[in-house]
């Protein structure tokens, strides 16, 4: 590689010259290459510590003049080859020129232009993101490709400096961290370290400090524990490993892979040292913070934050604190965490001007809003720039039509130019509308049901007035009052200031009629709602009799939530009810709908608009309890290991026996997924939501830690789960709330859990006010810590209770242990999922589809398979392997969707590694018939077509289709409807055909069918087999040659193999003449019992437009696109049995006579050269045996009336016993299983463009 030309001093220290001439010298580092001895391992340990270049250019090229003491470096390269290639170039093209100069000033120019030209030239040709990257760091990722192995798609986000402890000895050395991979490097005196973990493996990661290990970081897989020290700024590298930890465990929970942010700002400068990947995670980060702390929605980016006070009214005061801007919002948050947090989106703002500074308010900046509201924030740095910021993306923002009025919770109406909506999946299926006036969509709902525009409590509720209740409406009108006096002081909606006087009148409850709108402030919802209007109205028609199995289980579930209350007594609140589950399952395919949605989904209608509950709903499963509601509730998992690490740290006496008891995992999952909505009656259990939407996740925490400190005496003394169960129960169930107004909804609860003693009632203000007082110290920050460390460890326990699911669903008798079968696993899984990150299966059906059952989760298509077959087979066929393998793929792919799960590829490893002679050549032998065999592959050019379609019966049974006896027999494809098998064919697909067109039930009876087909599954014998024609044979005889290549015993099989081959041809022409005489059909020699159905050519079609195997060096044998070579391949084998002339086909010959016959030919043939079939020439003499007829050898024609049964193979194989032991030899394919493990991250695939490369 050319390099920007740099002075070096000392030119020979640590470096040995190779070549000179008057203006070059060529160079190699000290120690590289052959012997290097001491000298050599301190160069390399140096090396190594430094972090010098000449790890990865380990020779360089330098320009020199003769009287100069200087001199500069002008290349480098990492192999001898290529710097060669670079002297030669100076050689030819520079040193005639530079003889022509005079003064040595000038020829140092001229060298330094040169090169600076050529370097330009070069950079011209490259991409242009790939020159974000500092110089620096590009050396350093190359370092690590070539240390490591890796491909050219795995990128390099950081590195670090740090040591390795191996025992307690550390090791200096380098971490790279890569978006796939943690690395680590060390070379300490001849001592090599090379550490490569993938960061989907890792179950724990945690920064500690310890007596033995300094302040170091812990990680750990299922099989290694490995700490890391001596951090320049621990800190950084800590976040960053959090980071791509999290990116994988969202990669295995729903397929999520990592995308580079292409929308990020450019530097102007690169920063040295930083990848544009680590600002785009830094950037990533920041946003995910930013748009926690204001509940923002999900598309919502950062622009840039600047330390300023806030001039705040109501208290007189300028806080200091931090403004941040993004694309629609101004926000604000104060040093001091209760302070003030202030959001003010860019649709609201009507002026921004920039104040008079004076020494008590230095660059004031006046920002009004549409509601009256004036801000004024002041010691801005850069207020010139901030204001230039602020009003770019106000022209950005769309318009507002008069008329809406923030704080009244009338939607106002949008400009067209409205923006589209904010998740990913939605643009994709339906895109944001075009303005459809809210009012336009309140007469749509009206004329069904009259909840579109209030809640349904003020329908069912008795309108009796405040004074008819007493003490209780007393108390509720102050609660209104003390709220509209707050509105006044601190401001009404988004705009208004929050701060712990806030927090304060949440905590004593909010008032019924404020109730809806207060949650769509507090969660983020109003702005959502705000900027999306008429979304619900078309999702709602386009979800509406739309059937999926979310639909399904909606239906199912609509009378079970909130059965007590009125409003859902009837078709009006259902209906309501429906509709909204229905929308947001529309709108979000990957949760769809989850049993706990209805409850909560319920008490939200309860208080607003169906479009409120719908928004409320999004903020619910989308931000504010991330991964809850999806399939394998992965988000409460996560919450309730939070939740007994904090039992464990507050109440540490309560732990331990609730660990016995296993109550946690119990009760947690029904707190946390209805926010206390099922275990408490319903006018308490509303007042924590209430608090639940201002404050997050945390107040649930507190309030089950503080339920749990209340019974914690009776716990105490609870012997079994039932027992403990039965105390919290009685105890949630006697949490009132005295000050609701609403009439007391009988709890279904209560009824099981009541005793002899009068329970003791507990106020739900009161239990709130102990939770604050006990447990406030939790912080937000806190919990996300600790959300990514339960996170690991609950998706890595899911996966093992997947691995432990996909092994019980293989049958015992594959012939694998359980621990191959798990090794066999881990191995396929890891494939899928390099298929994804280095991006070279361009399928999309190959994506993870998490809601499949685990079998169907993690499926390979066939050139990964290539790989894995390349690797793990034990017939390893040198160059014929990758033939083989498509073959094999073919065979297992029943479906013909071109993916096989994971069941599929055990049982094609195991017909090759379990089971006597006769099983495994049962594999070899319909490895050579279809569908394995390709027409591309097996077709001769005239007449093998007529052999398969002329008098099939595709009724008959055929076992074609099924593989190592326990495979579906055909009649289990046949029973599928013709439509079905027509496609794709792949299940999920069905699947997703089935919801499109509504009618899915089909699609899971068809499973059970499957299922059931699979259970009755007969014996296959080897007469079910079909026969084998000529060019099927011919294919089978370059397989087995291809296979003993690099056996020890390699010339004893091929003698064996010719023998063998050489009977075998000669039993065929005696049945073909045998046939002949006995039934005068000349078609072909196949009975119509034994022939194979004809493929229906819509199921081929596709495979007959794809090659056999990609890459293929020798799928030349036949079809239409080989048409010349067939002939004459085939002709070779045929001629081989014309050794005795023309003699008589009825006079039989015995096995020993064959052998003695043609024992010396066949090995000396075989023994020279080539050992591959195609390598053998037109007049080479295999075997002696039948002259073959006029036609094959003038025409050049495969004989279609030639053929040969299994047993007739399986006899002549049993008669070799050199072969015999080859087929029956055992095979470990547990090291196989290590060695692939060892290159998994090794393959060539270079880019997203190549073809990927075969492991051999």
């Amino acid at each position: 590689m050319w390099l920007s030309p740099e002075e070096v001093l000392v030119a020979n220290a640590l470096w040995v010259t190779e070549r000179a001439n008057p203006f070059f010298v060529l160079q190699r580092r000290r120690g590289h290459g052959k012997g290097g001895g001491l000298t050599g391992l301190l160069v390399g340990t140096l090396d190594v510590v430094l972090d010098s270049s000449a790890r990865v250019a380990p020779y360089r090229i330098l320009h020199q003049t003769q009287d100069s003491q200087i001199y500069w470096t002008v290349a480098s390269g990492s192999s001898r080859k290529e710097i060669t290639k670079h002297w030669e170039w100076l050689e030819n093209n520079l040193l005639q020129t530079l003889s022509i100069f005079d003064s040595e000033e000038d020829i140092t120019t001229f060298v330094k232009g040169k090169i600076h030209g050529i370097i330009a030239e070069e950079n011209k040709n490259l991409q242009p993101q790939g020159d974000e990257d500092p110089g620096k760091f590009k050396e350093a990722e190359l370092k690590m490709r070539k240390q490591f192995g890796m491909p050219e798609g795995e990128k390099l986000v950081n590195y670090y400096s740090c040591s390795y402890w191996k025992g307690r000895v550390p090791r200096q050395g380098w971490l790279y961290l890569t978006v796939n991979h943690l690395c680590f490097y060390s070379f300490l005196l001849g001592k090599e370290v090379n550490l490569v973990v993938q960061w989907v493996d890792i179950t724990h990661l945690e920064k500690n400090a310890t007596l033995l290990f300094p302040e170091s970081i812990h990680v750990e897989t299922r099989d290694q524990e490995l700490f890391f020290s001596m951090f320049l700024n621990i800190g950084e590298t800590f976040k960053l490993m959090e980071q791509l930890a999290n990116l994988a465990m969202r990669q295995l929970l729903d397929s999520e892979g990592f995308l580079e942010d292409k929308a990020l700002p450019r530097p102007i400068r690169p920063h040295r040292n930083i990848s544009a990947l680590k600002r785009d995670l830094d950037a990533r980060a920041k946003n995910e913070c930013y748009r926690a702390t204001f509940r923002l929605p999900r598309d919502e980016r950062l622009d840039g934050h600047t330390s300023c006070t806030l001039w705040t009214p109501f208290n007189k005061l300028h806080i200091p604190g931090q403004m941040f801007i993004s694309n629609n919002y101004i926000c604000f948050a104060s040093k001091e965490e209760d302070a003030c947090h202030l959001i003010i989106p860019l649709r609201e703002v009507t002026i921004v001007e920039k104040a008079d500074s004076s020494s008590v308010l230095p660059s004031p900046l006046s920002i009004s809003t549409k509601s009256k509201m004036t801000f004024l924030f002041a010691n801005l740095k850069d207020r010139d720039f901030l204001v230039q910021r602020i009003s770019d993306f106000l022209q950005k923002t769309p318009s507002k039509q008069p008329g809406g009025i923030v704080g009244s919770r009338k939607a106002s109406v949008v400009d067209p130019s409205t923006e589209s909506s904010p998740a990913p999946q939605e643009v994709s299926e339906q895109p944001a509308s075009p303005a459809s006036p809210l009012n336009s969509h309140q007469s749509f709902c009206v004329q069904e049901v009259p909840t579109a525009s209030q809640g349904l409590l003020k329908l069912f509720q008795k309108n009796s007035p405040m004074e008819d209740l007493g003490a209780k409406g007393a108390k509720e009108k102050m609660k209104e009052e003390s709220w509209h006096i707050h509105f006044f002081e601190y401001g009404r909606g988004v705009c208004m200031y929050r701060t712990a006087k806030t927090r304060a009148l949440v905590l004593k409850g909010i008032p019924e009629s404020l109730r809806g709108e207060l949650w769509l402030l507090f969660s983020g919802a109003w702005n959502e709602m705000e900027t999306h209007p008429g979304y619900y109205t078309e999702l709602v028609e386009k979800s509406t009799g739309k059937y999926s199995l979310a639909t399904e289980e909606i239906e199912r579930d609509l009378h079970r939530s909130m059965p007590e209350h009125p409003a859902f007594q009837n078709e009006l609140g259902i209906a309501a009810l429906r509709r909204v589950l229905t929308a947001y399952a529309f709108r979000n395919p990957t949760i769809g709908y989850c049993q706990a949605m209805n409850i909560v989904t319920s008490v939200l209608l309860l208080y607003g608009s169906e479009e409120e509950a719908f928004w409320l709903l999004v903020a619910l499963c989308e931000r504010m309890l991330p991964d809850y509601y999806n399939t394998r509730v992965v988000g409460a998992l996560v919450d309730q290991g939070i939740f007994e690490e904090l039992t464990r740290d507050f109440l540490p006496q309560l732990s331990e026996k609730m660990q016995d008891l296993g109550v946690i995992s119990s009760i947690s999952l029904s707190w946390f997924l209805t926010l206390f909505l099922s275990v408490m009656p319903f006018e308490s259990a509303v007042v924590i939501v209430d608090c639940f939407f201002y404050e997050g996740i945390k107040v649930i925490l507190q309030v089950a830690l503080a339920i749990l400190d209340a019974n914690m005496e009776q716990l105490l003394g609870c012997s079994d789960e039932g027992e403990a169960m039965t105390v919290l129960g009685r105890y949630l169930d006697n949490v009132v709330n005295k000050q609701s107004v609403s009439p007391p909804i009988p709890h279904l609860h209560a009824l099981l859990t009541s005793g002899d003693d009068p329970p003791v009632e507990v106020d739900i203000f009161e239990l709130l006010k102990v939770s604050y007082e006990k447990f406030s110290s939790l912080r937000a920050e806190d919990i996300e810590q600790m959300r990514f460390k339960q996170r690991l460890k609950v998706i890595q326990s899911l996966e093992d209770t997947a691995k432990r699911s996909v092994v019980r669903a293989i049958p015992v008798d594959i012939g694998f242990s359980i621990e191959e079968l798990e090794d066999l696993y881990m191995v396929f899984k890891a494939k899928h999922l390099a298929s994804q990150y280095w991006g070279y299966s361009r399928m999309v059906a190959s994506r993870r589809d998490p809601s499949l059952p685990y079998l169907e989760q993690y499926r390979i298509d066939a050139s990964q398979f290539q790989e894995l077959f390349a690797s793990l087979t034990p017939w390893a066929c040198g160059s014929h392997t990758p033939v083989l393998a498509g073959r094999m793929f073919r065979l297992l792919d029943k479906n013909k969707d071109l993916l096989i799960n994971f069941k599929e590829f055990v049982m094609g490893m195991s017909g090759m590694y379990h089971g006597d002679l006769t099983e495994k050549l049962k594999v070899l032998y319909k490895l050579h018939l279809p569908p394995a065999l390709s027409p591309e592959e097996a077709e001769s050019a005239l007449e093998a077509a007529h052999y398969f379609t002329e008098n099939s019966s595709s009724e008959e049974a055929s076992p074609l289709a099924s593989d190592l006896d326990l495979f579906l027999p055909w009649e289990a494809q046949e029973a599928v409807p013709q439509e079905e098998q027509e496609g794709s064919g792949s299940e999920d697909v069905q699947e997703k055909r089935g919801e499109e067109k509504g009618t899915s039930s089909p699609d899971y009876r068809h499973y059970l069918r499957m299922w059931a087909k699979e259970k009755e599954v007969q014996k296959e014998t080897i007469k079910d087999l079909p026969k084998m024609n000529q060019e099927q044979f011919i294919e089978l005889c370059k397989t087995l040659y291809n296979m003993f290549s690099e056996d020890p015993m390699e010339q004893d099989l091929y003698h064996a193999i010719a023998t063998v081959a050489s009977l075998l041809l000669r039993i065929g022409e005696v049945g073909k003449k045998f046939s002949a005489r006995t039934v005068r059909k000349p078609r072909d020699c196949a009975t119509e019992e034994d022939e194979p159905p004809a493929p229906e050519p819509h199921q081929d079609t596709a495979r007959e437009h794809q090659p056999p195997a990609a890459g293929d060096p020798q799928a030349k044998a036949g079809g239409h696109m080989h048409l010349g070579k067939v002939p004459h391949e085939s002709q070779v084998v045929v001629e081989a049995g014309s050794g005795e002339g023309e003699g008589s086909p009825s006079q039989p010959l015995s096995d020993d006579e064959t052998k003695d016959d043609m024992s010396m030919s066949s090995y000396s043939v075989v023994s020279t050269g080539s050992l591959q079939c195609e390598d053998l020439a037109d007049d080479t003499v295999l075997v002696g045996g039948e002259a073959c007829s006029p036609t094959v050898r003038t025409g050049g024609t495969v004989d279609t009336d030639w053929c040969i049964s299994f047993e007739q193979i399986l006899a002549s194989i049993l008669t070799e016993s050199v072969l015999v032991n080859f087929f029956e030899k055992r095979v470990d394919i547990a090291l196989k299983i290590k060695d692939q493990k060892k290159v998994e991250r090794q393959f060539s695939t270079a880019s997203d463009h190549e073809q990927p490369g075969v492991s051999g």
